[in-house]
């Protein structure tokens, strides 16, 4: 299978730019499913049903988020509706949602998306690495399942890594997200398990982790809290990755990261 995946959606900048980008994405590298990670697409804040539904329009198979899911109030109930758009599997029970989802191409390939967040400088969630292990013993790679993506939305990279490393060879894609700068460490395991420590943002990257620029250095010069941060909302600039797995084992056989936009130096898969 062929999976698009694209980082945390901050804001306005970066609904409108993979609004402008995924149609040349899906035409040159025709994706069997893509997947994004929706929880800043609301200013910042959180996702709505509307833009959820616009993804869903444009083509996104899966919407994950992480620790700003619940920052619109109307996300409690439209999650429960809405098995499209998860969580991160390691809220207590009894959280509205789910923290995976099964998609299924038109090729009647299956992908299993699972959300977790980490713990280090985060919310005390329970323990992902758990979490994650319970939910694979429903599902085999290569046999029931096609593809199994872990998005793991966690603060540290350390974190972000042991959880790769933990899943070699038992899924096909691990990649952090949350904090918004994307890593040059796509690589694939020994296991056969592709990685990326951190796809990036799609967003307005002239800005503070895509919030405007002056309320973060003022926090960070004069530790004083003033107005609340705001989406910066210039040009922006889609980051992702590409992975392509060997659809009898499920394993990886290519990740590549994807840059387009207006300030990054770009770069794209060659097909």
């Amino acid at each position: 299978m062929k999976i698009i995946y694209l980082g945390d959606i901050s804001g306005r900048s970066g609904r409108k730019i993979i609004e402008e980008k995924l149609p040349e994405i899906k035409d040159k590298l025709k994706p069997d499913a893509i997947v994004v990670n929706g929880e800043n697409a609301a200013a910042g804040y959180g996702i709505t049903e509307k833009i959820a539904n616009s993804l869903f329009d444009m083509g996104v198979s899966v919407i994950s988020t992480g620790n700003h899911v619940w920052d619109q109030k109307e996300t409690k109930s439209y999650i429960n509706k809405e098995p499209r758009l998860i969580r991160p599997i390691n809220f207590p029970s009894g959280t509205p949602g789910k923290g995976s989802a099964i998609y299924e191409d038109n090729r009647g390939r299956r992908m299993l998306v699972i959300n977790a967040m980490g713990r280090v400088f985060m919310d005390p969630l329970d323990d992902p690495f758990r979490a994650v292990e319970e939910e694979l013993k429903k599902h085999r790679l290569g046999s029931t399942i096609h593809f199994i993506l872990v998005d793991i939305h966690a603060e540290a990279t350390s974190e972000k890594m042991a959880m790769g490393q933990f899943l070699d060879g038992r899924v096909s894609l691990v990649v952090g997200t949350h904090s918004h700068i994307p890593t040059a460490d796509a690589q694939i395991f020994d296991g056969g398990t592709a990685y990326q420590t951190d796809a990036g943002m799609c967003g307005d990257y002239n800005s503070v982790i895509g919030m405007e620029k002056d309320e973060p250095i003022s926090r960070f010069t004069k530790k004083l809290r003033g107005n609340r941060f705001t989406p910066a909302l210039g040009e922006g600039t889609l980051c992702g990755v590409f992975v392509e797995t060997d659809d009898k084992t499920g394993l990886a056989k290519r990740i590549e990261p994807i840059r387009m936009g207006a300030r990054l130096i770009e770069t794209f898969p060659t097909i």
